[in-house]
């Protein structure tokens, strides 16, 4: 493990979250457009806290999509201007909590407060981990030529190219072994 567990889970989140809009993977679909659809991904990824579960709520956390990709595309200098913005305007305070299945890990806002709130918090704390310890080469852009998915390299030996999201790694595959058996 590279992160404490909560930093993977959390960064698993947030590019997830970002790859549910529209144009993110090579669905080109919103995937994010209804209640429903915000509760099955805070489930896979087991969210914990209030939850409001109407529309204003799916809208603050799909506004944070955009927020969430700028950290594919700055520095690491320029994200941690963004971090730092995120916790100032959050009043963030970290504490150890225990919840559920999971021992003790970071939080930074009451477990009552808004989940866009609480989601920008845990995003941002998960990439003080990526920028204190120099990983950001860990986040990237799928390489496959028809999708813009983004994700977070957790292997050991930093060889994750595609995404999660479209099987891009499988059809990148299939379409190099083909380009090879026609030449």
């Amino acid at each position: 493990m590279l992160f404490a567990y909560d930093t993977e889970a959390t960064l698993a989140f947030a590019a997830a979250l970002v790859n549910t809009g529209e144009g993110a993977s090579n669905s080109r679909d919103d995937e994010l457009t209804d209640v429903a659809a915000l509760e099955q991904l805070l489930e896979e990824h087991e969210y914990s806290g209030r939850r409001d579960r109407d529309d204003a709520e799916l809208q603050d956390v799909r506004a944070l999509r955009a927020e969430f990709r700028r950290f594919w595309e700055v520095d690491r200098d320029t994200a941690v201007g963004l971090v730092n913005d995120i916790l100032r305007d959050s009043n963030a305070l970290p504490q150890l909590v225990r919840h559920g299945d999971w021992d003790w890990h970071l939080h930074a806002t009451e477990s009552d407060a808004p989940l866009a709130t609480r989601m920008r918090v845990e995003v941002a704390m998960a990439f003080i981990d990526v920028i204190r310890t120099d990983e950001f080469d860990r986040l990237r852009e799928c390489e496959a030529s028809d999708c813009a998915a983004v994700l977070v390299d957790l292997s050991r030996n930093r060889s994750k190219r595609y995404c999660d999201v479209g099987n891009c790694g499988n059809r990148m595959n299939v379409i190099a072994y083909r380009k090879r058996r026609g030449a």
